[in-house]
């Protein structure tokens, strides 16, 4: 089944108020911040977080209020150009590094925007409610502005680190550390299985069609790699052995000078802190490790003498051992990865796979500008899968893939390992 508008029909009370609830979450997500935070950009693939504000209302307003209010007035003609991310069809998006360069608009002006698309888009919803292709453009639309949230996070916290004072986002309760317990084994047993999105719930196109694979028997650990273990092989001289390291990892870790996760940082005492949204903290060796590339999780994997998971491995063992998505997740207030317990196969960290980011047998993008959404980035990059502790836990599936590039770790990324049952 390719993705569609033929999605489940809601009722017009359920989707507005899932709209004014995630619009309302984006903006509380940046109450804690002073002025002053919301134009920084710490390098091109951090957007400030006025942008993000400004862009989520931007795409409600592109591929909704322009095409289906006819008495929808833009708030701003310029903003078209501004907000736009990617959307080549739609129009010349601004430079993607410069983002940071604009002082204006203002935070208050980008306020007034969402305000302004708000109220266009409850009077849409309100006279659309039995419209299948706009219900669909506006679940698109509430998708697309959770992953935001999650860049939200991870931006903001780039943000701070950057800055010698290493200043909190917020005051955070400590995620309770649980001594973590060795490996047990998830056993995945070969054959056929089925992968992909199955039904008329949302998801998106990437995540389609539901197709056969064609496995070996493998195990699955039941938990993420914690910081202790990681600890081990920078210890270990994981970081200075060749025979680890992917080609091009070895280049990358060399030419920036890595040999350790990002945000670690080791005092005279030889203690490690790392940077949280909470200011810097002692790294809790129970709680799994993050901020890893591709490079380094497959290192470390190396390293162990195992190897990381396909994405298929990885569906299939969370269906079987994980049918409710429970986890660590942005609920649980601590925004920050802690101590599993039990098969923790969601939440805490997105899982590096050893899958490229590629179109499943079949896949077909959505037609029209939206077709630029997923398909076009399928190279060059790496899917993980799971969530993490700021992925909102309603936005995940058993069939959701993110993808980043091999070097990226500024995302809540880590490792889960494998191992063939040979």
């Amino acid at each position: 089944m390719q993705m569609s508008n033929a999605v489940t029909m809601r009722t017009n009370e359920s989707l507005l108020q899932d709209y004014q609830r995630v619009r309302r979450d984006s903006v509380n997500i940046c109450a804690p911040l002073e002025t002053e935070d919301y134009g920084i950009q710490t390098s091109p693939e951090i957007s400030p977080p006025k942008w993000h504000l400004a862009h989520t209302s931007w795409f409600f307003e592109a591929f909704l209020l322009n095409k289906e209010q006819a008495d929808y007035r833009a708030f701003h003609p310029g903003y078209d150009y501004l907000f736009n991310s990617y959307y080549e069809s739609v129009g010349t998006p601004f430079p993607r590094p410069k983002r940071g360069l604009l002082s204006r608009p203002t935070v208050t002006e980008i306020l007034a925007y969402r305000d302004h698309v708000d109220s266009a888009m409850i009077d849409l919803i309100r006279a659309q409610s039995d419209n299948a292709s706009i219900q669909f453009l506006v679940s698109l639309g509430l998708q697309h502005e959770q992953q935001h949230q999650e860049l939200m996070y991870t931006d903001i916290k780039n943000i701070f680190a950057f800055n010698p004072l290493r200043p909190a986002y917020k005051q955070l309760p400590e995620p309770p550390t649980i001594e973590s317990e060795d490996y047990h084994w998830l056993a995945v047993k070969g054959g056929l299985n089925h992968i992909g999105h199955g039904d008329d719930t949302f998801a998106y196109d990437n995540e389609f069609p539901r197709h056969r694979v064609l496995l070996e028997d493998v195990w699955l650990a039941h938990r993420p790699v914690n910081n202790r273990e990681y600890l081990e092989f920078m210890q270990d001289g994981g970081y200075e052995d060749t025979r680890l390291w992917l080609s091009d990892g070895w280049t990358h870790i060399n030419k920036h000078g890595w040999n350790s996760p990002l945000y670690w940082e080791q005092d005279t005492n030889g203690k490690w802190w790392h940077m949280t949204l909470s200011g810097m903290r002692p790294v809790d060796m129970n709680a799994p490790v993050t901020h890893v590339s591709f490079y380094e999780a497959h290192a470390y994997a190396s390293w162990a003498g195992m190897r990381l998971p396909s994405e298929a491995e990885w569906e299939v063992a969370a269906t079987q051992y994980s049918p409710d998505i429970k986890g660590n997740f942005r609920e649980s207030g601590y925004l920050q990865p802690c101590s599993p317990e039990g098969n923790a196969l969601f939440g805490d960290v997105w899982e590096w796979t050893q899958s490229p980011y590629a179109p499943y047998p079949g896949f077909k993008p959505l037609a029209g500008s939206i077709g630029e959404y997923n398909g076009k980035f399928m190279c060059n990059q790496m899917v993980l899968r799971g969530g993490s502790c700021v992925s909102p836990q309603n936005h995940l599936r058993h069939s959701y893939r993110n993808f980043f590039y091999p070097h990226e770790r500024w995302q809540f990324t880590g490792i889960r390992l494998a191992k063939d049952n040979v």
